[in-house]
């Protein structure tokens, strides 16, 4: 059992859309992430998956609205639910999601990460 500072786990990193690995429970991973611009329309079939502001504001495009996220606020997008992450600026995110998840879901593009780096 070891703490986990969220702070200090995201100073190890600068690179955006490239989520890292910082627990494990259950099945499922809790991943920090920066993101910074427009990610990709996407869904995950069978996830559920868990957006945690920890700094800054994030958009979720859905196709029929958009949900606004400030630091401290979460959303859960449900499995099979189509969505598109944007940060006009750098954000710090939380995810929590099946250790199975594929961050770009069933959309195959060039910020798909398939080996997450553990911090």
């Amino acid at each position: 059992m070891d703490k986990v500072n969220v702070a200090q786990k995201l100073s190890l990193f600068a690179e955006y859309w490239s989520p890292k690995i910082v627990g494990e429970l259950n099945g499922q991973h809790v991943k920090l992430a920066k993101f910074k611009g427009e990610f990709v329309w996407h869904k995950h079939d069978e996830e559920d998956e868990l957006f945690y502001v920890v700094s800054g504001n994030l958009s979720i495009a859905f196709r029929d609205k958009t949900v606004e996220l400030a630091a401290g606020e979460f959303l859960i997008v449900p499995r099979g639910i189509e969505h598109k992450p944007i940060a006009e600026e750098e954000v710090a995110v939380l995810l929590f999601e099946p250790a199975s998840t594929l961050n770009t879901g069933d959309t195959e593009s060039t910020l798909t990460q398939r080996d997450l780096d553990r911090l």
